[in-house]
């Protein structure tokens, strides 16, 4: 049975009912348009389709020659395969970057506060340290006192801990939290007996005991972070917004040292929000949810977004592992509108410390997004959540995609070195066969690849340069030159590594083997150096193999290979440095890779001492 201390308020259940994924008799209700949307759509879907086309045609006239053999119909298929996901990145930051530019992002219609009903802040943990999540929840408990909206919000924590170590430490905590809080702001604790369908049925518990008592209800993660007035802000969106089944905001990297995630902090600063701005334009009410940080019409969500089991074994069967994307379209399928609003601010989470951090939950990610192979083709789905489905897919397909698309070019670079061309093939001909490889058009190719591939960036810093408070916050012009020539820097160093990382979790999932469900590390502390090269050894090989073949079919090969080979090679070093907490604190100093979210005076100076034990128990 499940534990409730202290007190609970009275259950209101409501129903909610599993939805059928292969049956739909319901019509798909309008859920309201936006301006511009259809503008959105038809810019970034003509530019993705036009950057492909072209670039497809200039891979096709560096590598054709008279008699086209399989090997290159299959390079060209995922080059072409490659280049669409790179390309559809780089036309929706195109379109935010204008939006952005001319100040068109629109703010949200707001209900009176006394009007906006009442809302649960959903806090679910997993074996989490109890000090930091209660930390967050107080100072979130009292900004909302802090705006007045003591009355319409109560703060629920619901866990799936397993550890009873850990669940007395939340038993602790939420006694402090709830004297703290008494009388200005209602706290509220539950600890399932069993953690059924994780953290999609931790929600769904809630939901089924306690959600009729509420009209919204926002969901956090274990490293979410709100302000006040944007949690406030979010309930009176909703209010003024009766289609509006959820509003998802655009959680900003922080608090964290090294330099793995301060690189991805100030990527996400930078080059997110112009990200974020194409999404919104395009996604207009037929959106995305991201599992957090968003806030969800309570009885919308029982009705239409209870989440039923896949057939077969797993990884593909059983409950539904990354269940935000298939509750935004089950809602949108259901006619509410699902948006996102990027220009909302005050919404933030953390980033791993480390590479080896991020691929331990990204392995658990790998096979929900997979899984949703198994739903993409759901009935009555709107066509751009079958889209929203299809990309979490690709965020993971294109890595073994890229890697099988480097070895069917290091193939073809192989037959070309050594297979004898056939001058005079059978038929009539007035002139030999010659093979064509044109290396000025295989350059110009390069370089149009890196334009789509590095415009992103280069639009993100643009306009932050334009922004004065962004532009001081990151260090001025200096530190975002510097920070971004770091951050491309590093990105191309440990992107093969990503490759090959996630080549391998698609691998996994694709043989049978189940991710299973662990707790994240969120601690910025070095791993010992003997414990990274154990990790990446086979990276290293890898990056041995390709540098050794490339080399034996010639310099030009090899040289377009080394920045594959060094980033494999060297995974090692840049993983275990990039881990370093020290390093971290020594970047910022020389004003590499700073936020606006971060203060000096709220920026902790370890001594030389510290920072020298740190590498030397790392080097351990």
């Amino acid at each position: 049975m499940d534990k409730i201390l202290i007190s609970a308020p009275a259950e209101r259940p409501l129903d909610m009912p599993v939805q059928a994924l292969r049956l739909w008799a319901g019509k798909r209700a309008s859920a309201g348009g936006l301006r511009g949307v259809s503008a959105a759509r038809i810019f970034v879907f003509g530019l993705t389709a036009l950057l492909t086309g072209l670039g497809t045609y200039g891979m096709y006239q560096v590598i054709s020659p008279v008699n086209v053999t399989s090997l290159q119909v299959i390079f060209a298929a995922l080059f072409a395969l490659t280049f669409t996901w790179i390309s559809f990145s780089c036309a929706s930051a195109c379109f935010g970057f204008v939006k952005l530019l001319l100040g068109q992002h629109r703010m949200p219609c707001l209900a009176p506060l006394t009007e906006s009903g009442r809302t649960a802040l959903l806090m679910p943990v997993y074996n989490e340290d109890p000090q930091r999540v209660f930390a967050t929840l107080w100072r979130m408990g009292e900004a909302l006192i802090g705006q007045g909206a003591g009355s319409q919000f109560d703060i629920f924590v619901l866990s799936d801990t397993r550890k009873d170590e850990v669940a007395r430490l939340e038993e602790q905590e939420f006694r402090a939290l709830a004297r703290n809080l008494a009388g200005r702001l209602g706290v509220f604790y539950r600890r399932r007996a069993e953690n059924r369908h994780r953290k999609a049925g931790n929600i769904a518990d809630f939901v089924t005991r306690w959600g009729g008592a509420y009209e919204h209800m926002i969901v956090l993660d274990a490293d979410s972070d709100m302000s006040g007035e944007t949690l406030v802000t979010l309930a009176r969106t909703m209010a003024a917004d009766p289609k509006a089944g959820i509003i998802q905001t655009l959680p900003l990297l922080r608090n964290r040292w090294t330099p793995y995630a301060r690189m991805m902090q100030f990527a996400g600063r930078v080059y997110g929000p112009v990200i974020a701005a194409g999404l919104a334009a395009w996604h207009g009410r037929d959106g995305n949810y991201w599992g957090h940080n968003a806030i969800i019409r309570t009885r919308a969500f029982a009705e239409a977004a209870g989440l039923p089991e896949l057939t077969g074994r797993k990884p593909f069967g059983g409950h539904i592992l990354s269940h935000d994307f298939i509750e935004a379209a089950l809602m949108r399928r259901a006619g509410w509108a699902v948006y996102m609003l990027p220009c909302l601010g005050g919404s933030y989470e953390e980033t791993p410390p480390s590479l080896i951090d991020l691929a331990a939950r990204d392995r658990r990610w790998a096979q929900g997004n997979l899984q949703h192979i198994k739903i993409v083709g759901a009935r009555g789905l709107h066509w751009a959540s079958r889209v929203h489905l299809v990309q979490g897919v690709m965020s993971y397909l294109a890595s073994p995609l890229w890697l099988l698309l480097l070895v069917a070019g290091l193939g073809l670079a192989t037959v070309a070195r050594y297979a004898e061309p056939n001058y005079f093939p059978t038929g009539f001909s007035l002139f030999p066969a010659w093979p064509v490889f044109d290396p000025a058009l295989a350059l110009r190719l390069l370089g149009v690849t890196m334009v789509v591939l590095y415009l992103p960036k280069l639009l993100g810093l643009i306009l932050a340069f334009r922004d004065p408070e962004l532009r001081a916050g990151c260090g001025g012009v200096a530190g975002l030159i510097k920070s971004v020539a770091a951050e491309t820097l590093l990105s191309m160093l440990l992107s093969p590594v990503m490759m090959m990382i996630q080549s391998r979790f698609v691998a996994d999932v694709l043989l049978g083997r189940d991710s299973g469900w662990n707790s994240q590390n969120r601690d910025d502390a070095a791993i010992p150096f003997r414990t990274v090269l154990r990790r990446h050894i086979a990276h290293v090989a890898a990056g041995a193999a390709f540098g050794a073949v490339a080399f034996i079919t010639g310099w030009t090969t090899f040289l377009w290979f080394l920045p594959i080979v060094t980033g494999l090679v060297a995974a090692p070093l840049v993983s275990w440095t990039t881990g370093l907490p020290g390093l971290g604190h020594w970047l910022w100093r020389i004003n590499v890779f700073r936020i606006p979210e971060e203060h000096a005076a709220a920026v902790p100076e370890p001594s030389v001492e510290d920072e020298l034990e740190t590498f030397l128990q790392a080097a351990e």
